[in-house]
Order: C-alpha cells, then structure tokens, then sequence
C-alpha cells in the first residue's frame, strides 16, 4: 500500500530530473549548434539571450495558466510543447533549412513554454508528499537534490555526446526527455480535477495571484530575499569567478573544478536537509545558512588561492543547500492550492528580473573598478541582505518543525 501511494510521488520527481537534464542539454547544445553552424559567437550570444529572456515573462503570465488548466495537464502540454519545438531545429536543420530567425523564433519558443510546466510540477508537489506520507520538508529536499544531480550530469553528458555524435544527436535526445517526462506524468502522477464553471476571467484570477503575494507576507519577503540575493549569486558565479579564475587559479580548468565542487556540495547540502530538516527550525536553518554564505563571499574576497577557494566554495555549497527547499516548503503551505500556479509563476519571474540586471551591473563593475573591489563589494552586498533578513519579522512566522501536509478530497 505505502509504494502504491508513494509511486506517484516517484514519477514526479523521475520526470523532474529528466526533464531538468533536458534543460541543462539545451543550455549546452543550442548554443553549441548555433556555434557550429554559423560561425558566428555574436548569434549565438543573441540565441542564448532569446532562451533567457522568456523564463520571465512565462513564469509571470504563465502561472495563471497552470492554475485555469490544471497542474497535470500544464506539466504534459508544456514538456510536450517544449519537446516539439526543440525537435524542429535539427528537423528542420537536416530537411528544409533552419534560416536564423526561424532559430530563434524555436528557441525562444521551447523556453517560453517549459517554464510553466517547472511551476506545474512545483504545484503538484505538496499533495503528493501528503499522498506518500511525506514530510513536505524531505520532499522538497529530494526534488532539489533530483535537480541538482540531473544538472552536474546534463551538462557532461551534452558534452560527450556532442563531441562523439555532433549537437543535432544532443538536441535529438533534449527532445526525447521532455517526451518521457510528459509520459511519466500523464501516466503515474495524480491530480485533482480542475472546476471551470463559473472561473472569472484570466486578468482576473492574475490579479487575484498578485493581490495574495502582496497581502501574504512571509511569501512576499521571500521574494524580495530571494531576488536580492540572486542579484549578487548570478553574476558572481556567471561573471565574477571566471575573472577570479583568469587572475588567481589556472584558468579554465580550476573554474570547472571549483564550480563542480560547489555544485556537488549543494548536491550534499540538500541531502542533509532532507534527512535532518523536518526536525529543524526553518527560520534558524534560513538565516544561518545565509550567514555562513555572508562570511564566505568575505574569505572569498580575500582570494586565498586554489586550495582555499575550493574550501569556501565547498562550505558555500553545503551552506545553499538547504536554502530552496525552506523556501519552497514554506510557500507551499501558505499558499492555497487555486493560487499556486500564479504564486509561485510571479514569484519565480521576480527572482529571475533580478538575474540580468545583477548581469549589467557586475560586468561594468568589473570593468571600471576590478576584481578586488568587485569581490568586497559583493561581500558587503551579501553582509547587508543577510542584516535586512534577521530584523525581517515576517520571516519569523517561518515557525518550527513541518509536517506532513494534509490531503482533503
């Protein structure tokens, strides 16, 4: 009875991490295939950013969309959906012809239409824990860990497979993962029916999706934290490392080897927390595991070499860790089923705005006041978030120890 009840939850988080190797497939390959077949690093650079740019409009509008066609369903269209149009570009490529813009017309379009389904499984998420007799806490801490393995793997794996058969195979297999994704879910996942009579319209129920993140607060102050924080988190990884490994490691090659260790320590962090976190205060496990990070940008910031560096980078992965599914477990109890798809669709687009202006912003920095001054900076940046976060009081309602939410039919 307890794997019957527990399969569905399995299949979700199954479909979670192939169709999250997919993404990471993508990442690797469009780029990689626009590289190869124009020639031109400056097409490519405007390819990347038409895969970018939708996340956050998607996941703003689109969450309405989850919520007025269903969390199953919207999981199965969107991997469905996002399956075709990445199918299309070697399709096309190999037949007829792929002309630029049709590219990125292609791209932009598989990536417009995944994000929803990422908030769809996100929202079937709680009643199937329920359903497994699962602390909500532990799930989400497996759901992190599926992604956080699925991503150290997909990008290896789009490597060798790109060098041993060429990007169009990698997009080929991209495409088949969102297909076996959407049949995992289509066939094992369940999800309560969707009650359309008399639903008000959609600008409607997206204002009702604002008006409740602006009223609720602990869900609106974890997206502002998170915002924050992934203003300073995204170009310090994206921008600032490969100048810090340019100027103080080896090059490359220890910028590969230090971004592995923080990933597979993340890996760790998240493990832990699924074992440890439901006996935990979250609002004490949300606060020091930024405060070990705040401390950590500071000796980072001093630039210890290569052996200190993968030491900081290592206590910062197992210090991230546990940071998503806190949140996570936290706006899934407060926010009420009908809402969660634009919930968590307007949330996920804040903390994603926040990622290409941090972008701007760190790379004329590092330009005009260098690495040093760069690196203090964000040290201080992390220092004053972490001081607005401990007088935060609505982050206080984050409360002790979870339990397993209730299932109501």
């Amino acid at each position: 009875m307890a794997s019957t009840r527990r399969g569905p939850l399995v299949a979700l988080l199954t479909a979670n991490a192939i169709s999250t190797t997919g993404n990471v497939v993508t990442m690797v390959a469009v780029p990689w295939f626009v590289l190869t077949t124009t020639g031109s690093a400056s097409r490519m650079g405007v390819v990347v950013f038409f895969t970018t740019l939708p996340a956050v409009i998607s996941t703003f509008f689109g969450g309405t969309l989850v919520d007025r066609l269903g969390f199953k369903p919207s999981s199965v269209v969107a991997d469905l959906a996002s399956g075709v149009s990445v199918a299309l570009i070697p399709l096309l490529y190999a037949t007829v012809g792929l002309p630029f813009w049709q590219l990125i017309v292609l791209a932009f379009t598989g990536a417009l239409l995944d994000a929803p389904g990422v908030t769809a499984r996100q929202a079937l998420l709680p009643d199937l824990a329920a359903l497994a007799g699962v602390p909500l806490e532990r799930a989400n801490s497996l759901q992190q860990s599926i992604q956080r393995g699925a991503s150290l793997l997909g990008a290896p794996l789009a490597g060798v497979v790109i060098a041993a058969f060429g990007a169009t195979t990698a997009l080929w297999i991209d495409a088949a993962t969102f297909v076996v994704s959407a049949l995992l879910v289509g066939l094992f996942v369940t999800s309560r029916r969707v009650e359309r009579v008399g639903r008000p319209g959609y600008l409607t129920e997206l204002r009702e999706g604002l008006a409740f993140l602006v009223r609720e607060p602990l869900v609106r102050t974890i997206a502002l934290v998170v915002m924050m924080t992934n203003f300073i988190d995204a170009p310090v990884f994206a921008l600032v490392l490969p100048v810090y490994a340019r100027e103080n490691l080896d090059g490359a090659r220890d910028l590969g080897f230090a971004l592995g260790v923080f990933g597979g320590a993340a890996l760790a962090g998240a493990l832990l927390f699924g074992w440890v976190g439901p006996r935990l205060p979250r609002r004490r496990v949300f606060l020091t595991c930024f405060a070990v990070l705040a401390v950590l940008w500071w000796l980072l910031a001093l630039q210890p070499g290569l052996v200190g560096t993968l030491l900081v980078l290592a206590a910062a992965g197992l210090a991230a860790g546990p940071i998503n599914p806190v949140i996570m477990t936290a706006e899934q109890e407060r926010v009420p089923e009908q809402l969660r798809g634009r919930v968590f669709g307007a949330t996920t687009s804040l903390a994603y705005v926040a990622m290409p202006i941090g972008m701007l912003v760190f790379g004329v920095a590092l330009e005009r006041l260098g690495l040093t001054t760069v690196l203090f900076a964000s040290a201080a940046l992390y220092g004053v978030v972490w001081v607005l976060m401990a007088l935060s009081r609505p982050l206080r309602q984050f409360g002790g120890p979870g339990a397993p939410v209730a299932v109501t039919d």
